[in-house]
């Protein structure tokens, strides 16, 4: 893909391309290639961003001389998905993750770097690469909402051109799998979100994508219906080979789901690797103690650490790498009466800045 600018980023563009060639013949040579799904050099990402001015006649102004800003959603970032894995895609709201699946996909083109998924450059092949790959976001639905989902089941099997019968086996199948026969007909705005999830599912399906990206699939979902959905993604991704690429800001999604995490902040990619090698990272629990009346005097345990105190709520953090939850649960249990406990991971946010420091 050629840049638009002679600022020596069309040379960029070519080295990179040709890292990405070297690096799978290298891998031939070696005998023990892995067929790569999805391939990033180098990739950028800015937008032009309009700056307005405060008050009435500032805003006057700037529809005359609107002044403007460059930023960089996306910073230079290069990564390698085989076929097959399942990676979990994460970092705090505007590090990048939705724009680069939007470049991943198809909908927006970089600013400089190369892309190749399924061998497939998106932006120059986006019709054909949309015919082997599916994308699910949890915010945004793609079936009508007055139509029962087999209507727009019946009009994605003409959009993918489908032969019949194997879109009535692929159906069938899916309609088994996600356990969506009940509501078949139901128009889509009477179904609960959980419903909906799966028949959203079965959309992105149909055409058996090898490649999935999903976006936040679990928001919303009460714990049976995350449960669930974790459940199908795991067997998507071993039924069928899918590789899938999964952002969530819910930790126990990724935890759950992808032996393999990339983080990325501020548009850099900060870490990619093995879920295993930072779990230590992950160790400390924050813990909620909901109280029957105001306690003033509370018990001081070793190794934990108390967060924040209201009238009937205690808010502790523990390290279980010190020290087991059961006994720190416990130790409170026995010393105060609790009449609710939640038990959460820390958001991404702070976990990135635990794990790299501001």
């Amino acid at each position: 893909m050629k840049t638009l600018n002679n600022n020596g980023e069309e040379k960029d563009q070519q080295e990179a391309n040709r890292f990405l060639y070297r690096e799978n013949d290298e891998e031939r040579e070696r005998g023990e290639i892995i067929p790569t799904a999805i391939t990033v050099r180098k990739l950028s990402k800015s937008f032009k961003v309009k700056e307005k001015r405060g008050g009435f006649i500032g805003n006057l102004k700037s529809l005359v001389s609107a002044k403007t800003k460059i930023v960089t959603a996306v910073d230079d970032i290069s990564f390698t998905i085989k076929e097959g894995e399942l990676v979990g895609f994460i970092g705090p709201n505007g590090a990048g993750k939705s724009t680069t699946i939007k470049m991943l996909s198809g909908i927006l083109f970089p600013t400089k770097g190369s892309i190749r998924v399924l061998n497939y450059n998106p932006q120059e092949e986006r019709i054909k690469l949309t015919q082997k790959i599916g994308t699910i976001f949890g915010q945004k639905q793609q079936l009508w909402y007055h139509l029962p989902p087999i209507d727009s089941f019946e009009l994605f099997s003409k959009i993918y051109e489908i032969d019949k019968k194997e879109y009535e086996k692929r159906l069938k199948e899916l309609v088994e799998l996600f356990e969506i026969q009940p509501y078949l007909y139901t128009p889509v705005r009477k179904l609960s979100l959980g419903e909906r999830m799966r028949c959203e599912f079965v959309a992105s399906l149909l055409h058996k994508p090898k490649v999935l990206f999903l976006d936040e699939p679990t928001i919303g979902l009460d714990i049976i219906a995350k449960k669930t959905m974790r459940e199908y993604i795991k067997k998507i991704n071993k039924k069928d080979k899918t590789t899938i690429i999964l952002t969530s800001h819910d930790l126990e999604d990724i935890e759950a789901l992808c032996p393999r995490i990339i983080i990325i902040n501020k548009g850099k990619l900060l870490y990619d690797g093995s879920m295993e090698k930072i779990k230590d990272k992950l160790s400390w629990k924050r813990i909620e103690l909901y109280l029957d009346s105001n306690k003033n005097d509370i018990p001081v345990m070793k190794d934990v650490k108390i967060i924040e105190k209201t009238r009937y709520k205690i808010t502790i953090e523990v390290d279980r790498k010190k020290i087991a939850l059961q006994k720190v649960l416990d130790f409170y249990l026995s010393r105060l009466k609790i009449v609710d406990i939640v038990i959460e991971d820390p958001p991404i946010e702070k976990f990135i800045e635990k794990f790299y420091g501001k």
